[in-house]
């Protein structure tokens, strides 16, 4: 007789919310500490082909810290699809006109890249100032 492996799936029931406020923190631990949630690894059910994540807000992304010479010297890239034309921007930049897209960028590198990463990134609230529409949802803080 085999024994059969058994296999918890999330409902959208069992999803919580946390929160967190990036003031003071540094970029890639917060943004380390946020994937691990998106992906469900700080449960006991965790699966890694399932999407069993909870949902993450997060809070005063302009206040944000980077260590060393990264606001100079690290790139961001994007392309419009035509020919010559991939454009690069430096962290800083970045930071001064969208604060909140260097923050989903580095939770996305740290999310698996196929539809689940990418259903996980969605469950991703980011805001510039401290205030949010998701008070009826009680955020947590993020364990």
């Amino acid at each position: 007789m085999m024994n059969k492996t058994q296999v918890h799936y999330t409902t959208p029931e069992e999803r919580r919310w946390y929160i967190v406020s990036a003031t003071d923190a540094t970029l890639g631990r917060i943004a380390a500490r946020v994937a691990r949630v998106l992906r469900g690894k700080h449960k006991a059910t965790f699966s890694p082909h399932i999407d069993g994540g909870d949902f993450v807000i997060v809070t005063d992304v302009d206040r944000i810290r980077v260590t060393g010479d990264k606001p100079r010297q690290k790139l961001y890239y994007r392309h419009s699809g035509h020919p010559g034309h991939l454009r690069a921007e430096e962290l800083r930049h970045l930071l001064e006109r969208r604060p909140g897209e260097v923050m989903m960028r580095a939770v996305r590198g740290m999310l698996p890249h196929n539809r689940i990463g990418a259903r996980m990134l969605k469950r991703l609230r980011v805001y510039t100032g401290s205030e949010h529409p998701h008070a009826a949802q009680q955020p947590l803080p993020l364990p």
